[in-house]
């Protein structure tokens, strides 16, 4: 069982930045994604960013953007903190949401974004408003 608690959420006006945290309770050792997502009443839930870690498994760790904030947002870990950080710039209206952070082992390498990848722990998320 992972606990995933998010912070850092608020109200931005447009322009603004904010930097979200996520504090795990563990990190898995090898081959598991770590994510932001958000989500608006009434609309689909939207992955934001991603990294993967191979760790044992291949060494690897890449990062993910969704298109939509790409040049925008900066996802990054911190493993001795067991944090998940997401520092947004230039911020919009559009990207008032819940923001939560999620995180599922992967067996092998994946991309992080795909849509037919199934998140198992998932934060109770983090509130971001902005105005125009």
């Amino acid at each position: 069982q992972v606990q995933l608690v998010e912070s850092g959420g608020g109200s931005v006006q447009a322009g603004g930045s904010l930097r979200l945290s996520c504090v795990a309770s563990t990190f898995f050792g090898s081959s598991y994604c770590l994510a932001w997502f958000r989500q608006t009443p009434g609309k689909e839930r939207e992955a934001v960013a991603a990294i993967y870690t191979g760790g044992e498994l291949d060494g690897d760790e890449v990062t993910y953007y969704a298109a939509s904030v790409k040049e925008r947002v900066t996802i990054s870990r911190d493993n001795a903190k067991k944090t998940l950080s997401l520092q947004m710039v230039n911020l919009k209206p559009e990207d008032a949401a819940m923001y939560y952070c999620a995180t599922t082992y992967t067996f092998s390498r994946a991309n992080c974004l795909e849509p037919q990848l199934k998140y198992t722990f998932w934060g109770q998320g983090t509130q971001v408003t902005v105005s125009s």
